[in-house]
């Protein structure tokens, strides 16, 4: 299981895939909805729509549920890339290691930090 540097909440862009105007989604920008390390892929906003049929049933109230449903599907990792929030374009990710002396203690702070500008995400 590979430690991702895309977290919950980033702004992500598609860098790879079919270009929108063959009805991809490659150049669009959305929120990560949710991360699944284990398979290596994010969930975006907006991004990766698929169709589901859902089979009619009924639920405890009586009302029958079913049809189309348009929902989001994970891509990979690799085909998204973080914005860089000063210049609005993709850009890679570092950490950067800070000691930082609170309570009279030393503590080491952990920073993403956008390698393009160099501002913090």
């Amino acid at each position: 299981m590979a430690k991702l540097k895309i977290k919950k909440g980033d702004l992500v862009q598609v860098i790879s895939g079919r270009s929108q105007k063959n009805g991809g989604d490659r150049g669009k920008q959305g929120k990560v909805i949710a991360v699944y390390p284990d398979t290596e892929r994010v969930l975006v906003e907006g991004i990766n729509r698929v169709t589901k049929h859902i089979k009619a049933g009924t639920t405890s109230r009586g009302s029958r549920t079913g049809g189309l449903v348009h929902a989001e599907a994970p891509i990979h990792v690799s085909n998204v890339a973080v914005v860089d929030p000063d210049k609005n374009v993709p850009t890679r990710v570092k950490t950067r290691v800070e000691t930082v002396e609170r309570d009279g203690r030393l503590k080491t702070v952990r920073t993403r930090v956008a390698v393009r500008s160099g501002k913090d995400l």
